[in-house]
């Protein structure tokens, strides 16, 4: 049986206007959970209510009850809470200069701010928002130079875990997944996060793809893969773009779809397993030259000196030199036939 390749189905959405836009950009920020807000509040109106009655508690002589009763720690309670209240029924008053005096400066300033953390909970949300759209804008206009990883599952985890190895940092690194949830890892984790579908331009646009340095195409599914290599493609005719696949007969859609490379996952893996099996210490070797931070890594430079002649780095075992579309072997060469637009992949110690 034949088998075919997947069926590649465009889905339109309705264009986003800016707010809208704004609303998918999670950035990072310090995460509190809704019962330890709800906790914490409450226990700031608790202490109000507290010191409130320690200050009438302190001053019972100033104040009178209607009955003519001492006033007790429970009568004091009672005061506090009708009075942070604004209810304030009168059976409790303050008839002396001195608890006047308290109820002006420390009881008055108390109900004040116990009102304000009464409502605080939707003076919190509008702020939350307000403030969510003003990062968010201006990320959105100061954002350049940035690496966009479109999807992050374990594939896209690991592609920022070696960015950031490499010394990229996360401020460097915007992400974009369908998935409300892998944003908000992301976001836990540092990093810029827009909530959508990488296949459609708005939701790049939201990226900041019009000013990144490269994009990285990691979701899920190859059909995924192919339609955001086209778009992100279409959106910016000039930049470098990864695409992963799963399926080897869906390389060449990615790589007719835009895709300056293309890794083929499966066989990667299988590689891998491969050596590990039939050669194991050239797999482990292998592995930590893939581990940037540690050890020797493989790297790409350019073939310059401080003055800007072609030559090969002195510390670091040339590998292979690229000249536009070509690869040589380093026996393939000579040093003085460089020139400074060539690529050299070497091996070297890593800056971690």
């Amino acid at each position: 049986m034949q088998r075919t390749g997947p069926t590649i189905r465009a889905v339109s959405s309705p264009p986003l206007d800016s707010d809208d836009a704004l609303e998918h950009i999670r950035l990072p920020r310090r995460q509190r959970t809704p019962l330890t807000q709800i906790l914490r509040r409450i226990g700031l109106a608790l202490g109000l209510v507290v010191f409130v009655a320690l200050v009438v508690r302190l001053g019972r002589d100033g104040y009178i009850d209607l009955n003519d009763d001492p006033i007790t720690f429970l009568d004091a309670l009672y005061y506090a809470s009708v009075t942070v209240t604004t209810t304030g029924y009168g059976d409790i008053t303050a008839v002396s200069t001195g608890a006047r005096l308290a109820a002006t400066i420390l009881i008055l300033p108390a109900r004040i701010l116990f009102l304000i953390l009464v409502v605080g909970t939707t003076v919190e949300v509008l702020t939350d928002q307000s403030r969510q759209r003003l990062l968010s804008s201006r990320w959105r206009k100061n954002v350049k130079d940035h690496y966009l990883i479109c999807g992050y599952g374990s594939t896209g985890r690991a592609v920022v875990r070696d960015l950031i190895d490499r010394g990229i940092t996360s401020d460097e690194i915007a992400v974009v997944d369908i998935s409300a949830e892998a944003i908000a890892v992301a976001a836990e984790e540092g990093l810029v996060g827009i909530v959508g579908d990488a296949s459609q331009s708005t939701v790049l646009r939201q990226a900041g793809i019009e000013n990144a340095k490269a994009v990285v195409v990691v979701p899920n599914r190859d059909d995924t893969s192919v339609l955001v290599t086209l778009t992100a493609r279409e959106l910016r005719p000039d930049v470098h773009i990864v695409a992963g696949g799963r399926e080897q007969e869906n390389l060449h859609l990615l790589r007719q779809g835009g895709a300056d490379e293309v890794i083929d996952a499966t066989a990667t893996v299988g590689r891998m397993l491969g050596l590990g099996t039939y050669a194991p210490e050239a797999g482990r070797v292998l592995d930590d030259l893939l581990d940037a931070g540690a050890g020797l890594e493989l790297a790409e430079v350019a073939p310059v000196d401080d003055d800007g002649h072609p030559r090969v780095p002195d510390d670091m075992t040339l590998v292979a030199v690229i000249r536009g579309t070509d690869r040589f072997r380093p026996d393939e060469i000579d040093p003085t036939w460089l020139n400074p637009a060539d690529r050299l992949v070497v091996l070297r110690e890593s800056n971690g």
